[in-house]
């Protein structure tokens, strides 16, 4: 057993093949091959005298010792990795790696990173798009910034999911298209183009039909799709009809005048906000200063939401 402890690395091999089921995405994320994870885990089974992982089709199943195994070495690295940062916390100058919806990056974050690094010149931001939930940890991110209503369900073991706070979906038109055309019933909207994302998940305008008490939609003719809402709104901007948006995306270009709501019924589904992150990075100093600089900027949308809906 104290052979074991010596070779931390394939305990480390162990945690990460059993945590992704799997001997390839292991391999990816430790920057060695299969053929080496599948060698020091046979070399773990033999050191230990018991089998740990079972193949089921393409997965690496953990055996019911290997779970236990799993348990205390997850415990154990938890442990371990906190210990360390703690007396090796980075502070707040370096870099962060931040990732979330094509559609945020380009609409909300890039537009205001100048403000953030004006205010924290020492801390270097690196921003990717995804449409998915991505594997943080395989891909050294730092922060995800998640939006939905399925968010937590799909969070990676160890990392926290913080909520911090939620926002309205409403149908947008550009202010040209509603000086032209008559909407003031949810049924108008039935009179132009309605562009949609490939892949609406919650957010679609069948639901928001049937909300609004809207018969008839299915026949509707004029649609156009697109895969991202940063596309849907640069239709819909250019007087391409209505789609769908959260209001902190398109904020600003309601308050300029470019787009309106000329039918105030949201959507009954609402886009919860949240932003994921591993608790115990060496980066936590300089990921408070970002994130508190987010939530800060988001509740200042909020408040201005609220007193131009009360206006």
């Amino acid at each position: 057993m104290d052979k074991i402890l010596r070779n931390i690395n394939v305990l480390r091999s162990f945690e990460c093949a059993a945590r992704h089921n799997s001997y390839g995405k292991a391999a990816a994320e430790l920057c060695i091959s299969q053929a080496a994870v599948s060698q020091q885990m046979r070399q773990l089974e033999t050191a230990i005298g018991s089998k740990l992982f079972l193949r089921k089709g393409k997965k690496m199943l953990l055996t019911q010792k290997g779970q236990t195994l799993f348990k205390g070495v997850q415990q154990a690295f938890k442990i371990l990795h906190k210990s360390i940062n703690e007396v090796r916390d980075e502070g707040i100058a370096g870099s962060l790696s931040i990732t979330s919806t094509q559609a945020f990056t380009a609409l909300w974050l890039m537009p205001k990173i100048n403000k953030f690094s004006a205010q924290y010149p020492d801390i270097k931001i690196r921003v990717m798009s995804s449409p998915h939930f991505d594997d943080l940890k395989q891909q050294h991110i730092d922060l995800a910034i998640r939006f939905g209503i399925d968010v937590k369900e799909n969070k990676e073991t160890g990392l926290v999911c913080e909520y911090f706070g939620v926002d309205p979906v409403y149908p947008v038109c550009s202010a040209q298209l509603a000086k032209t055309m008559d909407f003031h019933a949810p049924a108008d909207l039935l009179q132009t183009w309605l562009v949609s994302l490939e892949s609406p998940g919650p957010y679609d305008w069948p639901s928001w039909f049937e909300h609004a008490g809207v018969k008839g939609f299915e026949q509707h003719q004029q649609w156009t799709q697109v895969n991202s809402t940063d596309m849907a709104l640069n239709a819909v901007i250019s007087g391409h009809g209505f789609t769908l948006a959260a209001r902190y995306l398109c904020i600003e270009q309601l308050e300029s005048g470019q787009l309106t709501m000329p039918v105030k019924i949201s959507h009954p589904n609402v886009v919860k906000r949240y932003l994921v992150f591993d608790p115990n990075s060496a980066k936590i100093a300089r990921l408070m200063v970002f994130m508190n600089w987010l939530k800060a900027e988001m509740q200042h949308v909020s408040l201005t939401e609220d007193n131009n809906s009360h206006r």
